[in-house]
């Protein structure tokens, strides 16, 4: 911080006081104390006691313009900690965060972030070649991660071999003196950082009659990554319960919970279920990685007449635009995506989710709350009542949340909301079995939107091969073509798969579907007409990953029914 010029020392002040943070005079005190003494201005305001550390790392990053983190809630990185050591960490007071081997990436907390001799130190450490993103972090805080990393094991293999050759105080799990130095405690810390570099989805921890069974949805399939000892359950089930605020004390009901940490140099929340089963509670954790639940609509891998016709539904005024979909078919990323690709300071967004997966700024975000009586209808109610452009409802799961839902479309608001069936066109029939008339809906609906996601192909070891006449007729092509299959390497953790894309089908409500939708046409009837205007189904839009090479038919098949296209 002795780096920041008059200019940002004069700003740091006046952002604390404009924050009501700390007073004209006390700032007076610290600039006096600081010619005095040569210290630095936030050292001196946190030793008088004028502000906390925490404050000073968030608006010291802002002055600055570099990111702060809070070490409290960090899941450090093995690797990280191995190319800074231990005293040139005490020295610099600098604490490594992260390391990407692949992308030679390093963050860094630092007590003063803008250091430029401390980073130079630093890059002639690890190697030039290295990029070092520093971050501001408050240098009581480092000193307590310095203590508390290094010298610990970290690895869930390595936690493991200590566990079984020490002793385990299972008592003091759930107790915070020197809670790090458990091995069960990192244990659990190592997992859920372990899941995250793996981009998992979900965590299970289910527990079988002799053992534990811990196993990753990855690209939407579970894989199994270990078996643990039925004894580690119970204390691994008190740390979970204890990070995510759940009673440890009942074990009969299911419990819901939430917790955050800094995984990889930014902050990823789990929401975590614990479900009582005949060997114990099953713990499912849900992965909410910011960082990845928003991406540009641009980045969602559609093609170019599918982009074209979500730009040009966003684009109506008012109306509702559905978007359909099994469970885990990346539904509220589309949505966000969506969104994202509207929100401005000319218009006010507002959502009604259960819960808040991904929170984004200048969006308004509402969790349902049966205790307060905050279901979908009733806060769709309420926001009626705020003034909202575009509203985004979680579900339309009754009847009377797609009444309010329309209603809302209905007066000159844009509605985005999920609905539970197999395509597109299925959401017609669904409404109606919902309870919604055919002329609420007629005029009313903008489009919708049926997708699922497929693995991508490995880009290491896809292997080429031949169609054959099956895939043929399914490619309805005459002749053999090339396509992909997947192989496996130690890129993909064998499975041929890395990442994966959505397949989407758009349909926009036109007057000659809306005439059908008024007159209840049946499925077949829509269905046509849709055709006629150009609506690319699912299993199109499937088979043109396929063609471009980067899934293969055995991955689309397994998720979408392709058996349409054989007769």
């Amino acid at each position: 911080m002795d780096s920041i010029d008059k200019k940002q020392r004069k700003l740091f002040g006046e952002q604390l006081v404009e924050k009501g943070l700390a007073s004209a005079d006390q700032i007076e005190i610290a600039l006096t104390e600081q010619k005095k003494t040569g210290r630095l201005i936030g050292e001196i305001l946190v030793s008088l006691g004028f502000v906390s550390e925490s404050v000073m790392r968030d608006v010291l990053g802002q002055v600055l313009g570099i990111s702060s983190i809070d070490l409290n809630s960090v899941v450090p990185d093995s690797l990280a900690l191995q190319l800074v050591p231990k005293d040139i960490a005490e020295r610099h007071v600098v604490v490594p965060i992260s390391y990407n081997p692949e992308t030679q990436h390093l963050r860094l907390a630092m007590k003063n972030a803008s250091d430029l001799q401390v980073l130079d130190r630093v890059h002639a450490l690890v190697g030039r070649k290295v990029e070092i993103t520093p971050y501001v972090s408050g240098e009581g805080e480092i000193k307590r991660a310095i203590d508390q990393f290094y010298g610990y094991e970290l690895s869930v293999d390595g936690i493991l071999h200590e566990i079984e050759t020490g002793e385990i105080d299972y008592q003091s799990l759930d107790t915070v003196k020197d809670e790090y130095s458990q091995p069960l405690v990192r244990l659990v810390d190592a997992i859920l950082a372990d899941a995250v570099k793996r981009d998992s989805s979900d965590i299970h921890f289910e527990p079988e009659e002799g053992f534990l069974r811990l196993r990753y949805r990855i690209d939407g399939v579970l894989r199994q990554i270990r078996s643990l000892h039925k004894d580690y359950w119970s204390a691994i089930v008190v740390r979970l319960k204890v990070m995510s605020g759940m009673n440890i004390a009942e074990t009969r009901i299911p419990q819901d919970g939430r917790l955050s940490l800094q995984v990889q140099g930014h902050r990823v929340d789990f929401r975590v279920s614990a479900q009582p089963t005949t060997h114990g509670e099953n713990i499912v954790l849900r992965v909410l990685d910011r960082a990845k639940g928003i991406v540009p609509l641009e980045e969602l891998g559609l093609h170019s007449d599918t982009l074209n016709s979500l730009k040009m539904m966003m684009a109506r005024p008012e109306g509702i635009i559905l978007v359909t979909g099994p469970t885990g078919s990346g539904k509220t990323t589309t949505l966000y995506s969506m969104l994202n690709y509207v929100k401005s300071e000319e218009v006010n967004i507002m959502t009604l989710e259960d819960p808040v997966e991904y929170p984004v700024d200048m969006i308004r975000q509402t969790s349902i709350n049966e205790v307060a009586r905050m279901d979908f209808a009733n806060g769709i109610r309420s926001m009626m009542r705020q003034d909202p452009d575009i509203i985004l409802v979680g579900e339309v799961r009754d009847e009377d949340t797609a009444e309010m839902a329309f209603r809302a479309a209905m007066t000159g608001h844009q509605v985005l909301t999920t609905l539970h069936t197999n395509s597109a066109i299925g959401a017609i029939p669904r409404l109606l079995d919902i309870g919604v008339l055919p002329d609420i809906m007629t005029g009313n609906i903008i489009g919708i939107i049926s997708q699922r996601l497929i693995r991508v192909l490995c880009k290491h070891c896809k292997k080429e091969t031949m169609s054959d006449v099956v895939d043929s007729k399914l490619l309805k092509v005459n002749e053999p073509v090339r396509i992909y299959e997947p192989a496996g390497c130690e890129h993909c953790d064998n499975t041929g798969y890395k990442g994966r894309i959505s397949v989407i089908e758009a349909l926009t409500i036109g007057a000659e579907l809306d005439e059908l939708i008024a007159k209840r046409a049946t499925l077949g009837e829509l269905k046509n007409c849709a055709l006629r205007s150009g609506y690319k189904t699912l299993a199109d839009d499937a088979i043109r990953v396929v063609m471009e090479g980067l899934t293969s038919l055995q991955e689309v098949s397994r998720v979408i029914d392709m058996t349409q296209r054989l007769k």
